[in-house]
């Protein structure tokens, strides 16, 4: 099936994924600890000081747009009217489909084990580059690209996970973008410490927190943001195969307005070896709607729904 297909088709496409993945699908347990909200540890590493680890300790969250991960997704996006200050009303510029690309990962730097397997405190450095392009131009011109890295300090005891996170993030206009009669570049680039606090109940997992940004360009750019969200994982213990979250996003430059992000669908896993976690693979369907998640477009308001695939290592 070709990406053109893909992308004028979706339902098929959905039917098509999901048909060749079910043969590959394998319990997503580990031996210790078990499978929980997306924790993949390896075995001989849920205890004492491990150096350059695998894995870590907090889990990604799931519908997050900018949780470092890779994935590719179609996304049908819309921008409501918007009112220029002349007072004419015209199309934000958003009314066309997306393909988005990201290629994120965290890399352990040390692990210091707690009492239990998978408790701990870890250090890790993060990236991840978040583009998005319009595939309904014949040269699926390049849209914007968000750049992030971080330096992620994670801690979990039992259920309960959180995540202190210094990160910086840059966003940049595509060239050919750039060329149409669009709104003007925004040299946007900042500075934030985020934290988060996550806590499971079984299957259930809810988290909480905000960040604030400094360095900020440009100057008038709020440094406030609130994060809250939940995800349920559904399956018999360790065989989680269906997921559902939700993530909102509130900030202070957008008067409190919440962003919604929604994914929904299916968790597959594969590997050889019992004592190592295994490769994961998800096939979500997605919503979204507030303000934009696209770093050019941060003063815009989007909706989009679309599919994608994500991949854990």
């Amino acid at each position: 099936m070709s990406l053109v297909a893909c992308v004028r088709h979706p339902i098929r496409f959905i039917t098509f994924a999901t048909g060749m993945m079910v043969p590959l699908w394998t319990p997503l347990a580990g031996q210790s600890p078990e499978f929980e909200c997306g924790l993949l540890l390896h075995a001989s590493e849920v205890s004492g000081v491990v150096p350059l680890p695998q894995g870590d300790v907090f889990c990604p969250l799931v519908a997050d747009p900018k949780e470092p991960r890779s994935f590719v997704s179609w996304q049908r996006a819309r921008s409501p009217l918007q009112v220029a200050d002349s007072g004419t009303v015209g199309l934000a510029p958003f009314d066309t489909d997306i393909g988005a690309i990201g290629l994120g990962d965290s890399f352990g730097l040390i692990r210091w084990g707690g009492r239990r397997p998978g408790d701990g405190v870890q250090l890790s450095i993060s990236a991840g580059i978040f583009a998005q392009f319009d595939v309904g131009t014949d040269s699926y011109d390049l849209i914007n690209a968000d750049y992030l890295i971080g330096v992620p300090i994670t801690l979990r005891r039992g259920g309960f996970s959180s995540r202190l996170r210094l990160y910086h993030q840059s966003s940049h206009l595509g060239d050919e973008f750039l060329l149409r009669d669009e709104p003007e570049r925004v040299n946007l680039a900042f500075e934030s410490l985020e934290l988060i606090l996550s806590q499971a109940f079984g299957a259930l997992r809810v988290y909480a927190g905000g960040e604030t940004l400094f360095n900020r360009d440009p100057d008038d750019l709020d440094p406030l943001v609130a994060h809250a969200g939940a995800e349920l994982r559904l399956g018999p213990r360790g065989r989680r195969s269906v997921v559902a979250a939700a993530d909102v996003k509130s900030s202070e430059q957008q008067d409190w307005k919440p962003a919604w992000s929604g994914r929904a669908g299916f968790e597959f896993g594969w590997g050889r070896d019992p004592e190592h976690p295994p490769r994961v693979l998800r096939l979500l369907f997605e919503l979204y709607n507030g303000p934009s998640p696209f770093g050019q477009f941060y003063r815009e308001q989007i909706r989009y729904w679309g599919f994608g695939l994500h991949l854990f290592p």
